[in-house]
């Protein structure tokens, strides 16, 4: 080998080990700061994202006969926007909803975010006389479909009760079933949504059984001293 032959492969052989593996140390810091920046970005848009609290329920939930800011559930998020809290409430109520055609439709509603699920549903039930068991059944597969899809969620059942028209047996049945199923379930309870508003007619509207602007004042009051210590 001629002398400038093997000198000429020194020299590249020691450019190549100084080289190293080609990375260069100013643009791999570069990228792992970006890397690091992202990331701390992404947590700070989690933490800064709201909460949902799906109502879901009847008429009642849906605020019929009523502005949709003056439904109770709008009312709740009033009281959570004026203590800056992080929730987002999410009013699924439907009139004319049952427990049957309720579990039915659960499924679409847990498609989104869910961290605290308040239950308003049976009413409609009641007032068609549908067996108690049959309106337990629905409610309780209902449940079972929030707690398996996001089962760190709070849940929240709103008690409901029924006229005494309806005969004794049944009334009392039904008035029970929604503290066991809450017992059952380890639920947050509202003893009876409609507390309150039982004979004054100026809470009511015309219709003879849905609250007005001012009954659902009552409602918000009623479901925020439940909800209030979850948040």
């Amino acid at each position: 080998m001629s002398r400038y032959r093997y000198l000429f492969l020194v020299l590249l052989t020691a450019f190549s080990a100084g080289c190293g593996n080609g990375k260069n140390p100013a643009t791999d810091q570069n990228v792992t700061e970006e890397v690091k920046d992202t990331t701390g970005a992404n947590t700070a848009d989690k933490a800064a994202a709201p909460k949902n609290i799906l109502f879901f329920g009847t008429s009642l939930t849906a605020g019929l006969g009523v502005d949709p800011e003056q439904a109770f559930p709008a009312r709740i998020q009033d009281k959570i926007d004026s203590l800056k809290l992080p929730y987002k409430v999410i009013n699924a109520g439907l009139s004319g909803e049952t427990s049957a055609a309720g579990k039915n439709r659960i499924d679409w509603l847990l498609k989104q975010p869910l961290d605290i699920f308040v239950l308003e549903l049976g009413a409609n039930d009641g007032l068609r006389g549908i067996p108690v068991t049959e309106t337990e059944a629905n409610l309780q597969d209902l449940i079972n479909r929030v707690k398996t899809k996001y089962p760190a969620a709070k849940l929240v059942m709103a008690g409901m009760q029924m006229p005494p028209s309806m005969g004794q047996k049944y009334t009392t049945d039904f008035k029970n079933l929604f503290p066991a199923i809450a017992k059952e379930n380890k639920m947050s309870y509202i003893p009876f949504l409609l507390e309150g508003m039982g004979g004054v007619p100026s809470l009511i509207q015309e219709d003879g059984l849905h609250p007005n602007a001012k009954g659902h004042r009552i409602l918000a009051e009623n479901v925020w001293k439940v909800l209030r210590p979850l948040l």
